[in-house]
């Protein structure tokens, strides 16, 4: 968000702003009045921050995800569009089952919830609901008991299913109520998270797909009408929705619900060591099969073949890296098991259609539409 407002800033506005990273605004309401601010974009907004801004007599933008405050204009995330994209990334991996965890007293958690449930129906997929009321005041108690309560749900749901939680704590909170139950991750259970907190995702055992939020986009905006507010126009709503920017797969989606347990475990090899340099050869005595009938069931379950799939396996990780940190290129291609940096660069263009370096500039810091269907056969 800090980024976005930057952005405008830097092409539109020339403001002297003040980032209150000790959040004194919330707590010191008189050390707030005693500055001659202009306007304020608010993250963590408070009535009393509100009142005191309504008294200052200066705009306020608001891009907390709660419920609006009278009069003050917000922009936070398109959260039904963050479920609709969950139960799309389940379905397009196959899952027939589906199901959502998160807290009933929360709004933007049952909008996420609505968005998944609705998209789940429209593509005749079955859809489970477990939710719970957030405490607010997480305690080592009251996370203990989740995990017992999660565990004994989890047992219960028919498999393989994809499971999407509300957001990326709560997504751990399933996968670790899988691990004490005893119950593979994806293999078995698949987890998808929301928000794409980066550290935490990386974490996480296995590592945590996640719907990312528009960030970016949402701070760009809250300055953009920040701007309009200080030059005396008022907005056209004071509810403003931003898109989601899509799921950032991880190892905890990336799975296919197949039942054939010679694909399933080729599956998995191929997920854990594809940027290693394997070859299909190394797949074919994982999976003790031959090649022909390895061949056969992944055109039949997946649709493409296994070095296909250790292909696609390897963009999806080179795609993660350019957009999630700025490691340089050569650095990147030893990640996802490239010898030398060039060919990385050649193999990214011809699957993507854009250099390594291009797409990086492009999709970080901006709006971006999910990645495109790429023909790993050719």
């Amino acid at each position: 968000m800090l980024k976005g407002i930057a952005h405008f800033e830097r092409t539109h506005e020339y403001w002297s702003a003040f980032h209150d990273d000790q959040a004194r605004a919330e707590t010191d309401l008189d050390w707030l009045k005693s500055k001659k601010w202009h306007g304020v974009i608010s993250r963590h907004t408070t009535p009393e921050l509100v009142k005191a801004c309504a008294e200052l007599k200066i705009p306020l933008v608001d891009l907390n995800d709660v419920e609006l405050f009278p009069r003050v204009p917000k922009i936070r995330p398109d959260n039904v569009g963050i479920g609709h994209l969950g139960a799309e990334h389940f379905t397009e991996k196959g899952y027939q089952n589906l199901a959502f965890s998160g807290f009933s007293n929360v709004s933007w958690s049952r909008e996420r919830q609505d968005g998944f449930v609705e998209a789940a129906t429209l593509g005749g997929r079955h859809c489970t609901v477990h939710e719970v009321d957030y405490p607010g005041d997480l305690t080592p108690s009251w996370y203990e008991e989740q995990i017992d309560q999660l565990a004994a749900w989890l047992r219960l749901l028919p498999k393989p299913i994809g499971i999407m939680a509300c957001n990326d704590m709560r997504a751990q909170e399933v996968m670790a109520a899988a691990h004490a139950a005893g119950i593979l991750v994806p293999e078995e259970v698949a987890v998808l998270g929301a928000n794409n907190d980066a550290i935490r995702c990386e974490l996480a055992y296995p590592a945590l797909s996640s719907v990312a939020p528009n960030a970016f986009q949402s701070g760009y905006r809250a300055a953009a009408l920040l701007c309009d507010l200080l030059a005396g126009r008022k907005p056209k709503s004071l509810d403003q929705r931003v898109d989601p920017l899509g799921v950032i797969a991880r190892r905890s989606t990336d799975v296919l619900a197949v039942e054939d347990r010679i694909v399933a475990k080729a599956l998995s090899f191929i997920r854990e060591h594809a940027c290693h340099g394997i070859t299909v050869d190394l797949v074919l005595r994982e999976a003790h099969t031959s090649r022909s009938q390895l061949e056969r069931k992944f055109r039949h379950h997946i649709g493409r073949s296994p070095q296909a799939e250790i292909r696609r396996t390897q963009l999806e990780k080179i795609r993660r890296l350019l957009l999630e940190t700025d490691l340089p290129l050569k650095r990147v291609a030893e990640l996802t098991g490239f010898e030398h940096m060039e060919y990385m660069c050649v193999f990214f263009k011809r699957m993507t259609g854009e250099s390594p370096g291009i797409y990086r500039s492009t999709m970080q810091g901006k709006a971006a539409a999910p990645a495109p269907e790429i023909d790993f056969e050719s």
